[in-house]
Order: structure tokens, then sequence, then C-alpha cells
């Protein structure tokens, strides 16, 4: 299926930056650079891919942390007819997730503007691995505008909509049984992502995925949106490697990074190393919560803990391939490994205290000590490391018990 491809394999250069599929909406989808990773290893034989969404409009703050296979042309999003990268049952059992979580628990997605396909998208991805049904008409999706409103929702945006439809599939992979509640918020400000995040609270979740980030600088007026006593709220890295975004850099988040997930032959079937874009590092804002102990940052390191991010061991998705029509895609990025990690939070359902349970739980992990994000000192906030480094955190999960 692949053939057709093989030739990309062999480049080591990067293509210049493109668009992904701009179509009418109203804030425009430009991509960053297309990236070729030979020496990474590949899952699905194709190398390069391409930033989904980033900073378009005036007042906008962030920009979604994840990453798209393109097809030959560099273009276009490589959108199949079957699924390719890893599925949900290969995710839950690289991360020994066997419980399904409760219909009494409610995961929420929150991203920028609007996804109209969005209900129908995830009944193809749950049919096609086995998850039960997740629709209107069952109570268990409900999908509003940062009021809280199920009309007067956002613009369609396909960036932005590829981001929620990586969200919303992560999310039921790892919690087939749990409520989703996606909240979209008028634009990708952090006024508005923070009038989703507080609405997201206000409606009972349990659990708020946060795909996205920005700069830290002007950011101290929204962190108190992310401030929720007793819900899991967790926050992607970022995709530039080595550095901080917010709101992976608040106190109250589970900062999420990122690994390459491999195939192997041990007992677990499955390794890790660093994946090279995972965000990581010292925030010059935050001050570090009482259960990080690491000794390179004064204020807040990110990140606390992480999961499968690198586009070339990436994860099969069904969502927008254009402005009209959805297909298979393959996604990478800490946009995959934030909402995972939400998932799991809301497989378990117990207490939550911010980001501090995984650090009493460390046996619950999978170390990840090897790879890089780039060059730092001390090296331990870009370089895997034995214990906690920057850009897995403390590690991956096995099992539910650390979260």
């Amino acid at each position: 299926m692949f053939s057709r491809l093989a030739t990309l394999t062999l480049l080591a250069y990067a293509i210049p930056a493109c668009a992904l599929d701009a179509d009418s909406d109203p804030a425009g989808d430009p991509a960053g650079d297309v990236v070729i990773h030979p020496a990474d290893p590949v899952a699905v034989q194709f190398m390069a891919h391409s930033q989904v969404c980033s900073v378009t409009a005036p007042g906008d703050d962030a920009h979604c942390h994840s990453h798209i296979l393109v097809d030959e042309d560099g273009v276009h999003p490589f959108a199949t007819a079957v699924p390719s990268g890893f599925g949900a049952a290969d995710l839950r059992t690289a991360y020994a997730i066997t419980a399904s979580g409760s219909a009494t628990t409610t995961i929420a997605i929150v991203d920028a503007f609007g996804y109209t396909r969005a209900e129908s998208d995830l009944a193809t991805y749950r049919t096609q691995f086995g998850l039960p049904a997740c629709t209107t008409a069952n109570g268990c999706f409900l999908k509003v505008n940062q009021n809280g409103s199920t009309t007067g929702l956002p613009a369609a945006n396909t960036g932005w909509s590829q981001e929620t439809a990586l969200d919303l599939d992560m999310a039921s992979a790892m919690c087939p049984s749990c409520k989703i509640l996606l909240v979209e918020a008028t634009s990708a400000s952090f006024a508005n992502l923070a009038a989703a995040v507080n609405r997201a609270a206000t409606m009972g979740a349990h659990v708020i995925s946060n795909s996205y980030g920005g700069g830290e600088s002007g950011s101290t007026s929204s962190e108190a949106a992310y401030n929720h006593a007793g819900v899991a709220v967790t926050a992607s890295s970022g995709d530039a490697g080595f550095g901080v975004e917010f709101p992976a850099s608040s106190p109250h988040v589970i900062a999420v990074g990122g690994t390459t997930l491999t195939r192997n032959s041990s007992a677990r079937g499955f390794t890790e190393t660093v994946w090279s874009g995972a965000g990581s590092g010292c925030s010059t804002t935050y001050a570090k919560p009482s259960w990080q102990h690491d000794t390179g940052c004064a204020r807040r390191t990110v990140a606390d803990v992480s999961a499968v991010a690198n586009p070339n061991t990436g994860v099969a998705v069904f969502g927008p391939s254009s402005a009209s029509a959805s297909a298979w895609l393959v996604f990478g990025g800490t946009s995959v490994a934030a909402p995972l990690i939400g998932g799991i939070y809301a497989a378990n359902g117990g207490s939550v205290t911010f980001g501090s349970d995984p650090y009493a739980s460390t046996a619950a992990l999978n170390d990840v000590t090897s790879g890089s994000n780039g060059s730092c000192s001390p090296a331990y906030l870009c370089t895997g490391a034995v214990g906690y480094d920057g850009p897995t955190g403390l590690g991956t999960p096995k099992g539910l018990t650390a979260f």
C-alpha cells in the first residue's frame, strides 16, 4: 500500500512550508514546515509530516500541538480508506489499560473553532475499533460553545477540526465508556480557550484535555482557568523540542510530554524513547509545585508524564482530510499524548490533586531513559534519564495506578 511513497524514505531535507487545506476557513490553516526524519522508526513507511495549525489570526495566542502525515506532494494529508498507525487496541496494550471507565465520568476536550462533523467522524473511529457508540442521542456526546450552548457554535476550521478529531479519538481509546464533552472556543486566543476550560469545569468534567500552547508572556491573566481542584487538567508540552509553553507550564495542570513508541520483543511488546519534538524545560513565570523536587529549575518544570507523540510512529485518527471530506489519517505531536493521558485519568475516575498523583506512584510508570529533544544544562531537562527527565517527565502509563 505504501510502495508509491518509498522514495520519501530517502529524503533528509525540509520541504518548504505549505498549507494542508485552508479551504474557506475563516482563520485559514497554514501549516508549519514539513519535516523528514529518516533516522526515526517508521511505523507506516511514510516520513513527511506537517504542523496542523498555527497562530493565524490577530488576537490568537495558541497553536495546536499536532502533526499529520502528508502525501507525497508535501501538501495534502495522507488519507486512506482503512486505518494506518496505532489503533485503540494497540494503545491500550502499550499502556496496560484494561478498564473502560464509567458513564458517570465526563472527559472534556477543549479546542478552538468549530468541527461540524465531530460526532459522525467519532462514530466511524469508535465503530472501527469496536468501541461503544458515543452519540448525542444516547447521552454520551455533547458539543457546546464556550458559553455552554449547543447553538451558535464557532465557525469551522479544518486544521483545528483535525486536532479535535485526534483528541476525541484518543480520549475514546483510553476511556470508551466515559462521556465526552467537546467545548469549542470561539478562537485560539487564551481568553477564549480559558473560557472554554472554565465552561468544561462548570459542566462537571472530571478531566479537561488541552492540546495547544503558546508563549508564557501575558498568560497569567488566563492561568486561573486551569486551576480546578479535583479535576485532572492535562496540557500538551509542545512540538518544537526543548522549550516551555503555556498552559503546560501552569502548576495546576498535568504537563504531558512525548515519546517515540515502537514495537519490540519484550514482555510489554513495546519500547519508548524521547520524541525529539517534545517540549520541556523551566518555566520563567510559574512557581514549582510542592510535589516536584528536581533541582535544575527554580520554577515549574515541564513535563510531568508522557505518551506516544512521534508522527512517524503515529496513531490512526478518522477526521477531516479537507473542509468537505473525512478519511483515515495518521497523527503525532504531544496533542496525541494529552488526551490519551486525560482518557486514562478518566478511566481511573478517582480523586485528583492537580499533577501530584504520578509523583506518588512512580513504580506504575514506564521510565523512558534515552533520546533527546535538544541541548541543555542540566542535561536531564532535554534528555531521557533514569527517573525524572524533562521531555517525558516521570514516564508513560503502566496501567491506571499513577493516575
